[in-house]
């Protein structure tokens, strides 16, 4: 199983000039890949824009959203030319994560439709991969990305349709912070929907989890993450409590996630301190 680390985009004492550091630090420590979250109505550094950063300043770690809510986006064609400038500027390095997000609030300030957010990806994904193979009427839309089969699509979602669309436009799925006691069902049901959708090929599964080491983690951890979460009620105490503050517990969850099915473990860090890239490296890589 690979290991990847989240850049720090919304944390409280995220930095532009240290996340530059920090994505500099993960290629040196050998971290598979570099993650971000995403929102819209808070104060975070937008994906993209933060994994462009990241790709001008390294040369073999991957860039991945995970997620990006790319149904408020306004379409196809725009995040189209966006995603494969990334992907250009990193030389194919881009792996693009979405889902339909949880957020009505993201999906208002851009006049989006939440209630069809569902119906929308899947259109808008569609449309993604036609713009990226040069076809249809946007065709014209460039650049092509690097890859012959355009960027690698990971989706988003626990439900049924989720796992489907999937199985329809993906290369494999992303679990969003789930316990690693649930993920081995969901890896189950992700397989079983490519199966039922008649794919041949392993889809890659991925997941993300929280960590932060050191003196004091669990309090700055703790805070961090229930302001962040706090639009979803409980489950912000729950993803409060769950979070990894100690290094033997980092090495012990990873193991189980890997033992569940995972091909990859993305830490997702609570902080923007660069000696957390440090700390996580050595516990976990």
């Amino acid at each position: 199983m690979e290991i990847g680390v989240g850049l720090p985009t919304t944390v409280p004492d995220k930095s532009g000039p240290e996340l530059a550091q920090w994505a500099r630090r993960a290629e040196e420590h050998g971290f598979a890949s570099l993650g971000v979250l995403d929102r819209l109505v808070y104060d975070n550094f937008e994906s993209l824009v933060s994994l462009a950063a990241a790709a001008a300043v390294t040369e073999r770690i991957r860039l991945a959203s995970t997620i990006l809510i790319a149904g408020y986006r306004g379409g196809a064609a725009l995040l189209a030319k966006q995603a494969a400038t990334v992907d250009a500027i990193s030389g194919g390095r881009l792996v693009l994560g979405v889902a339909a997000g949880g957020r009505e609030d993201d999906y208002a300030a851009t006049g989006a439709d939440y209630p069809g957010r569902g119906p929308g990806l899947d259109r808008l994904l569609g449309e993604l991969q036609e713009i990226w193979a040069g076809a249809g009427p946007n065709g014209g839309i460039g650049p092509r990305p690097a890859g012959p089969d355009g960027i690698p699509l990971l989706v988003g979602g626990h439900s049924a349709r989720g796992m489907r669309r999937a199985a329809a436009f993906g290369t494999g799925w992303i679990a969003g912070g789930n316990s690693v006691t649930a993920y081995a069902e969901l890896v189950r049901r992700a397989q079983a929907a490519w199966t039922a959708a008649g794919r041949t090929e392993r889809p890659r599964m991925v997941s993300l989890v929280y960590a932060c080491l050191g003196p004091d983690a669990g309090r700055v951890a703790g805070g961090y993450l229930r302001e962040y979460y706090s639009f979803v009620g409980p489950k912000a105490e729950r993803t409060a409590s769950g979070v990894l503050v100690d290094a033997g517990q980092l090495k012990e969850t990873a193991q189980a996630y890997a033992e569940a099915g995972c091909d990859e473990l993305i830490l997702l860090p609570c902080t923007a301190d660069l000696k957390q890239v440090e700390l996580l490296a050595a516990a976990a890589l």
